[in-house]
């Protein structure tokens, strides 16, 4: 009997899980910002892969963002609103198979916790249009100590602008 219940709740908490994850935006969903626009013109903007992981807070397949080893200098914007969010100048290799950086560009970003798999994260949203762009863990590198672990596919590269935003 022991065994059958702790099945029991293994099975509830990998549903609770899934459809945490199935879930449409929570915290920065309600927000206000300063980009807004409709769901259908969200999906006239972007790619299907964009728009779930900026809209859905979906998560792209680890090890397939064109990003990943992206070693030359210039700004990571969102996709959403070209807002400058990300620097070369902090990107380094974590080894997750995202790009990752150890800090943000100031005012880039913004953050929410989320419980999507039962335990709190913390999501990392564009600051201008409230776009998922992924997770920051306390794993990082000095002097931060963090690691924004993001979609690369929420993001593009601007080689031509300056590093500092």
């Amino acid at each position: 009997m022991m065994r059958r219940q702790f099945l029991l709740a293994g099975a509830a908490a990998g549903l609770a899980g899934f459809y945490g994850l199935a879930a449409r935006r929570s915290d920065a969903a309600e927000e206000n910002f300063p980009v807004m626009r409709s769901e259908a013109e969200w999906r006239r903007q972007l790619t299907p892969d964009q728009f779930a992981i900026l809209r859905q807070e979906a998560t792209e397949r680890p090890f397939t963002s064109p990003l990943l080893h992206n070693g030359r200098h210039g700004l990571y914007r969102c996709v959403g609103c070209d807002t400058a969010v990300y620097s070369s100048e902090t990107k380094f290799d974590s080894g997750t198979g995202w790009p990752s950086f150890w800090d943000a560009v100031d005012g880039g970003i913004g953050t929410t916790t989320d419980y999507k798999l039962v335990y709190p994260r913390t999501a990392v949203h564009c600051a201008t249009c409230g776009g998922h762009l992924g997770h920051v863990f306390d794993d990082g590198p000095k002097p931060t100590g963090k690691r924004h672990c993001i979609n690369g596919i929420a993001l593009s590269f601007d080689e031509t602008s300056p590093t500092s935003g």
